[in-house]
């Protein structure tokens, strides 16, 4: 076995609503947690997992993307939204594991957004900047994205954006903050990603990721 392969794989998985899901998906690929990761008590970020050579990190969704691009991680679950976004270079994300489904939408107020900005310029709250520049682009439009973590339905009733792009599920929260939908951007599922280089090198992550396919394909069917 040489040194590479010697070394821990580290997992990276997300705190948040994908997690519920992933983590079937994730045993029947043979990654199962140790007991302290369900001890709501526990405040670790690592884990140690059933498999002798893994241990599993904890992060926000947006960082496991990050971990993984800078191989610091070498494999990790999250939404294709945080692969879309951030557009790593050295991500790979191989296997769509039909899970965490919504979309990515714009939306505004049901009397619209006029009061608040015009036609050429708009000003949208969302933590998505990237996707919302490319998606207004392609529209002829500027857009001024105000970067928010949360709370993203409460930008245009207090008047610091017109429109947010933001997570839908069901609409729920739009429709009791006053807003509608009023463009879909992409339709979201959970990913399984890889760092390229650690694909390439070691045997593992390949093995695993073939795993991971082969269960979604076998779910799918």
């Amino acid at each position: 076995m040489t040194a590479v392969n010697s070394a821990p794989l580290t997992f990276a998985i997300p705190k948040g609503r994908i997690l519920d899901e992933a983590l079937p998906v994730m045993e029947r690929a043979g990654i199962v947690p140790a007991d302290a990761f369900h001890d709501k008590k526990d405040r670790s970020l690592s884990f140690a997992t059933t498999r002798e050579d893994m241990r599993l990190i904890r992060v926000r969704a947006f960082d496991v993307a990050t971990f993984v691009a800078h191989g610091a991680a070498q494999m990790g679950i999250v939404g294709s939204d945080v692969i879309e976004e951030f557009d790593y270079s050295d991500l790979y994300a191989p296997v769509d594991l039909e899970i965490g489904r919504c979309h990515l939408s714009v939306a505004e107020p049901k009397d619209g957004a006029g009061k608040i900005d015009g036609a050429s310029h708009l000003r949208v709250a969302t933590k998505y900047p990237n996707i919302t520049r490319r998606h207004f682009e392609a529209h002829g439009i500027q857009a001024e994205c105000v970067k928010l973590n949360g709370a993203m339905e409460l930008a245009p009733t207090l008047g610091l954006a017109g429109r947010i792009v933001d997570l839908v599920s069901t609409g729920a929260t739009l429709k009791q903050n006053g807003l509608v939908e009023t463009d879909k951007i992409i339709d979201i599922s959970a990913r399984l990603i890889v760092n390229r280089a650690a694909l390439k090198t070691d045997p593992r992550v390949a093995q695993l990721v073939e795993t991971f396919r082969a269960n979604a394909e076998q779910v799918a069917a």
